[in-house]
């Protein structure tokens, strides 16, 4: 039974208590010292109402320490400089919680209540006429890495992802393959109707050795090029209205290079390790966009310009309009959103809506918040844009499609196990299995290196630290369990039993400091998830890492003679334990040798 159990909320709601005894009210929020010689947590709130109150902020200081110094988990709290509070919990707090971690195992971070809410998440949609880059990987890793935060705090959470498979650029694969593809590459048979005719004339993915989705996007990229002349732009257009006509061959072209692209996205998507509950088809859903054109009309919500576009009104949202319809009926972007944020809304009766999207589209993702708001579908404090920062490969320079210089994920992947594998001698393999070993490691690399950065910053992947096995890195987490794991079954082989016993010690020392850092993993993953910052969780399990690694480094852990072992061998099991949570809300997978 645990017995000497508290949180920082718990805290926080005493030392709010305390405040109101005096007279006052404020809002407590505790936070850590930089220093654990400062205490465990600390808090300012004696300056935050000491004006209020007409007191000295020691005075307060001293009133809300002694409350404190009542709770049985508190070891003293101390007033500090001008009026400070810092609070050290005790011992037996600290072996209740590593006891708690050992019997919670994965389970340990997560909270057992549920928050009777459903949040939904859209994520990647990347379209399909390419290969998934780098863009399309920091939005995947962003999205699962917060969204399996949500759930560990007990949320509903629903991934969706949106595939635009209609329009002028699904046109161009279309021509693109009519013209690229022919397997003697004759340029001058691109009739539609005779390919659905002569299909043995054209490749497959597999007559060219290409992955699917890599074949398109070559096919696209050369499509784009030859767009720019005059005439093929009228054939190209030509293929969109013949698509929305429902002509027969056309549709049978599209669906069958859809299916290519979707398949290869799909294989990096496995590799990735992500997650989709629910794919939407702007092809099944676009024409439900007018309906919303004419309610808006009929509303007074949207107007109709002289040309005959329909125009938005947002003046009270002091954000700019935008054009819902052209002038000659046919929807945007936007149209289409708006029908479909009203069907993910009603499909899943979400609390709240995340759009993972790229920064540019910061302004479109306002207006269409709003103009759902004005139509009904839903208020804007339920709609949040998830934006994130451009990423690029040190020393590459900057990435363009148009340019055709744009870095796969895949390619990505694969560069970076080549490269790990060059830096781990062969002799020093310790993997069960080495590619899928080097394949874990590759894409742990490559996903802390996006998540340590602030979602909202700029970053570029640098191989030399991000694959370094000593420093801010993925393997160097990896890399610390598997160290840790190695230690355990060494004590296992010894017969040392892991028994959380309190160290005939006072509160210093390496096993003290990490033992007062592995309880806080539940409130990082909180605040992380619910500031959609993931990077709070990778730093904390960075500083766990260092700590338990300068813990290694000093102490005999599995050591027969010494009477703490037991105890030791449990610090390192909670710590590979609170290791292998904070990794994978991460997306990141550990191992059990490295």
């Amino acid at each position: 039974m645990l017995l000497y159990t508290c949180s920082m909320q718990e805290l926080e709601q005493l030392i709010t208590h305390s405040v109101r005894n005096l007279g006052g009210e404020a809002t407590v929020l505790l936070s850590h010292p930089e220093s654990l010689d400062h205490g465990d947590y600390t808090t300012n709130v004696a300056l935050q109402v000491a004006k209020q109150l007409g007191k000295k902020p020691q005075e307060i200081a001293k009133h809300i320490a002694e409350e404190l110094n009542k709770h049985a988990s508190i070891h003293k709290a101390v007033v500090a400089g001008p009026g400070f509070v810092n609070i050290f919990l005790k011992q037996e707090f600290f072996a209740d919680s590593l006891r708690q971690i050992l019997e919670q195992k994965e389970n340990f971070g997560r909270f057992t209540s549920k928050k009777l809410e459903t949040w939904l998440i859209e994520h990647t949609a990347a379209n399909p006429n390419k290969a998934l880059h780098l863009g399309h990987l920091r939005n995947n890793v962003t999205a699962m890495a917060v969204s399996n935060m949500w759930e560990a705090l007990g949320i509903r959470v629903v991934r969706d992802y949106v595939q635009n498979d209609r329009g002028i650029a699904i046109a161009k694969l279309m021509w693109g393959y009519l013209k690229f593809a022919r397997k003697d590459q004759d340029t001058s048979k691109t009739d539609l109707q005779y390919w659905s005719t002569h299909k043995s004339e054209w490749q497959t993915p597999e007559d060219a050795h290409e992955r699917p989705d890599r074949f398109v996007d070559r096919l696209y990229f050369a499509a784009s090029q030859d767009f720019e002349k005059e005439e093929i732009e009228a054939h190209v257009r030509k293929l969109v209205l013949d698509w929305e006509a429902g002509e027969q061959s056309n549709r049978e072209l599209w669906r069958m290079i859809i299916d290519w692209a979707l398949a290869g996205q799909q294989m990096t998507m496995a590799r990735l390790g992500s997650k989709t509950d629910m794919f939407w088809f702007e092809s099944e859903h676009y024409e439900k966009g007018k309906q919303y054109v004419q309610l808006g009309l009929e509303r007074g919500i949207f107007k109709k310009l002289e040309d005959g576009a329909v125009l938005s009104s947002l003046e009270s949202y002091t954000i700019p309009d935008t054009i819902i319809q052209k002038r000659d009926g046919t929807s945007m972007y936007i149209t289409q959103d708006i029908a479909l944020t009203e069907l993910k809304k009603k499909k899943f009766k979400a609390h709240k809506m995340f759009w993972t999207v790229g920064p540019e589209q910061s302004l479109a993702l306002k207006q269409l918040f709003a103009i759902c708001e004005q139509l009904g579908i839903g208020r804007r404090e339920e709609f949040t844009h998830l934006a994130y920062g451009y990423m690029s490969i040190k020393g590459a320079g900057k990435m363009s499609s148009r340019a055709g210089n744009v870095v796969y994920v895949d390619e990505l992947i694969d560069q970076t196990k080549a490269e790990l594998e060059k830096r781990i001698p062969a002799e020093k393999f310790n993997f069960e299995n080495k590619d899928e070993a080097l394949e874990q490691i590759a894409l742990g690399a490559i996903k802390y290196s996006i998540l340590k950065t602030n979602r909202l910053t700029d970053t570029s992947f640098d191989f030399e630290t991000s694959l370094s096995f000593e420093g801010d890195s993925g393997p160097y987490l990896q890399y610390t369990y598997a160290r840790a794991k190695s230690v355990i079954a060494k004590a296992s082989a010894l017969g040392i039993v892991a028994e959380v016993r309190l160290p005939h010690s006072d509160n210093g020392g390496q096993t003290a400091e990490l033992t007062r850092l592995l309880y806080r993993l539940p409130e990082v993953v909180e605040r992380a998830g619910l500031e959609y910052a993931p990077n709070y969780l990778a730093s904390f399990l960075l500083l766990i890492a260092q700590e338990f690694n300068s813990f290694y480094g000093n102490e005999r852990i599995a050591d027969l003679e010494d009477a703490t072992a037991p105890y030791k061998v449990a610090l390192t099991a909670a710590t590979a334990q609170v290791l292998h949570n904070g990794l994978t809300h991460l997306g990141i997978k550990t191992l059990e040798k490295m």
